[in-house]
């Protein structure tokens, strides 16, 4: 029996569609090999940012592809490298950062279409498989470090860098799959999406740039997948892709559902997630089955995690 009411069902509509001269035919990706089963994939989009012009940024994870997409639907190809970027972020003073399963932490010149390294390794090992990240109010990085980890493996790590100084700390290190993050609108807390165990843990923030008491903020019905990408809006309300179930679920700050988005689509791999629009309150997913950008219209507008301030 549910502890709470079931949520709102809440509408998308098709935003716009990798254009077919930008799909691969007839490949199956090395990424896929472990990941889709080995399945022939046109795309995979992911790491939806916004820059301060209003362009799209999206990553393509199995062709090592950095798309832009302009504010009249415009798709075009940033830069084409050996990587398999997961997830992208704008820092408030313009750069990208693009975290990468194979390299890293990376970053792109979107004017000369290069990817130059910013963190490569962790002491003497190089990281599992970075897949998301996102800045705080100073500006320093957080990012996931997802690897293969799951619920047999439960070793993925979580990761704080400031750029200024050049310190990496390891918040976390025991995560079944580690995956999309955010901060509170606050910065106290750091919610983490853990895609294995189905579930998004919260990681209290501590003055001293410490965390405590990591706990569950809250816990997915189950599926073939898990929680992917997440955003918050104003309210601090918790936006969690289901990247199983073709939906984005939304819950208040203490963990109560408000509304499930789901996919206009069909596709059922709702990945990653951004607000953006004049007024901030259009979220963006993109859906990656499809090689499709989602919008849904809400009603307070998101966090634009500091990117255009």
């Amino acid at each position: 029996m549910s502890l709470y009411p079931p949520p709102k069902e809440h509408p998308t509509e098709v935003w716009s569609e990798m254009p077919e001269e930008l799909r691969v035919t007839g490949t199956v990706p090395e990424w896929a090999v472990a990941n889709k089963r080995g399945a022939e994939l046109h795309s995979f989009l992911e790491g939806p940012s916004f820059d301060r012009d209003g362009n799209l940024y999206l990553v393509d994870i199995p062709y090592g592809r950095i798309l832009r997409v302009s504010p009249e639907k415009r798709w075009e190809l940033i830069a084409d490298y050996d990587g398999w970027p997961n997830g992208l972020r704008i820092h408030k003073d313009g750069r990208i950062f693009i975290a990468d399963r194979k390299h890293g932490i990376l970053r792109l010149d979107a004017e000369a279409g290069t990817i130059e390294p910013v963190l490569t390794h962790w002491l003497t090992e190089r990281f599992k498989g970075p897949n998301d990240l996102v800045f705080d109010l100073e500006g320093q990085l957080y990012f996931t470090d997802q690897g293969q980890s799951g619920m047999e493996d439960p070793s993925g790590r979580v990761f704080r860098y400031d750029l200024e100084t050049e310190r990496l700390d390891c918040l976390l290190d025991c995560g079944p799959s580690p995956n999309g993050l955010v901060l509170s609108p606050d910065g106290t807390a750091l919610y983490v999406g853990m895609t294995r165990g189905n579930a998004v843990w919260r990681l209290p923030m501590l003055a001293d740039g410490r965390t405590s008491k990591v706990g569950i903020f809250t816990q997915l019905a189950g599926g073939v997948s898990g929680a992917d990408g997440l955003t918050v809006d104003r309210e601090g309300r918790v936006f969690v892709c289901d990247a199983g179930n073709g939906c984005v679920w939304v819950f208040s700050p203490w963990g109560e559902p408000v509304y499930r988005i789901g996919s206009c689509t069909g596709g059922r791999t709702t990945t990653n997630l951004a607000f953006g629009g004049p007024d901030n309150t259009s979220l963006f997913i993109t859906e990656s089955d499809t090689g499709t950008v989602l919008r849904a219209e809400l009603d307070v507008p998101g966090e634009t995690l500091y990117s255009h301030r």
